[in-house]
């Protein structure tokens, strides 16, 4: 079992969530149970796959849980690109949390990339 809570790409994906939150604070009320439900339920499952899959004990189940936590980071990135183009966002606010995912979507490829490697 891995402690996951020692991982940067943790750590930096639960902050991800904590802006994420504050960010879609300012999206209309009429959103609440549609964009800012689907973008925020997505963006907490990175982390928490991240958790799971140290916590199932065994590389390969590890990666698969990773593999789950990266394909919800691209659809976080999708849902921050329609908060843009729907106006919910400016280019500031959606080149921040892009930024970020995108550090984090290349962390989780290297941690895939480490526990599915032959040793």
């Amino acid at each position: 079992m891995h402690d996951y809570r020692k991982l940067d790409v943790w750590t930096m994906s639960q902050r991800f969530v904590r802006d994420l939150y504050l960010a879609t604070q300012s999206f209309p009320t009429r959103e609440q149970f549609g964009l800012t439900r689907q973008l925020r339920r997505a963006a907490v499952s990175i982390p928490s796959n991240i958790a799971e899959g140290a916590g199932r004990g065994g590389r390969k189940e590890f990666a698969r849980f990773i593999r789950i936590a990266a394909g919800s980071a691209c659809e976080v990135d999708t849902h921050l690109q329609i908060g843009l183009d729907l106006g919910y966002l400016d280019f500031e606010q959606h080149a921040r949390p892009g930024s970020v995912l995108e550090t984090i979507k290349a962390r989780l490829g290297g941690l895939e990339r480490s526990l599915t490697a032959k040793p």
